[in-house]
């Protein structure tokens, strides 16, 4: 690995790594925003070869049934980081890993599929990442829609602001998603220790 990526896979992995909380985004608009925690997870450098991350989002009144879990695989490229997505087989027995290591550590590759055309890609601009969906071809089945994601992120050491909707595949018209804009987290726990640097 160049050290032009090394750098750039570290930066990223600094600011990621953590539980983040809107919360006071919540507390100011109760009747807009949930309150919800994020946890990005440093995995083991065994399990991809390389920077892998879990994540798990739940809603503050619920911390042990999230309603969204991923694996996540770090590739840096000369000038962005390009982030594989996979799912969970069957993410309900991983559930509380965000907050719970030795749940954690219980993941094998086994148990995930890779999220085709799902993958993101950050770009550094200013101090902080910017991330998008590559394509609009990362489809979700919603009722009797099928859309399309479009997630829009900004990630610095210490916020996480994330904006994911999904578009009618025809109409392209927001069927799921947040309709007052992003959320903005705030990093309540630093997770950085556990990231694998020997093997930078």
């Amino acid at each position: 690995m160049s050290d032009k990526k090394r750098e750039l896979l570290a930066s990223f992995c600094r600011c990621i790594a953590g539980q983040f909380s809107n919360k006071k985004q919540a507390f100011a608009n109760p009747q807009l925003f949930a309150h919800i925690h994020v946890f990005f997870r440093p995995l083991p450098w065994d399990f991809f070869g390389g920077i892998g991350f879990y994540s798990e989002q739940v809603y503050d009144y619920d911390m042990w049934r999230p309603y969204r879990q991923g694996v996540h695989r770090l590739i840096p490229e000369d000038d962005y980081v390009y982030v594989e997505n996979y799912a969970l087989k069957n993410p309900i027995w991983y559930a509380g890993s965000g907050h719970n290591r030795a749940i954690l550590e219980t993941i094998t590759p086994d148990v995930i599929e890779r999220r085709y055309n799902c993958s993101m890609i950050f770009k550094k601009e200013n101090g902080k990442f910017i991330g998008q969906v590559e394509g609009n071809k990362c489809f979700i089945k919603k009722g009797d829609a099928l859309t399309y994601l479009v997630s829009d992120v900004e990630l610095t050491e210490t916020t996480f602001v994330s904006w994911d909707r999904g578009l009618d595949v025809n109409t392209h018209q927001q069927k799921w998603g947040s309709e007052y804009g992003a959320l903005h987290f705030e990093k309540i726990a630093d997770f950085s220790s556990e990231i694998p640097w020997d093997k930078f």
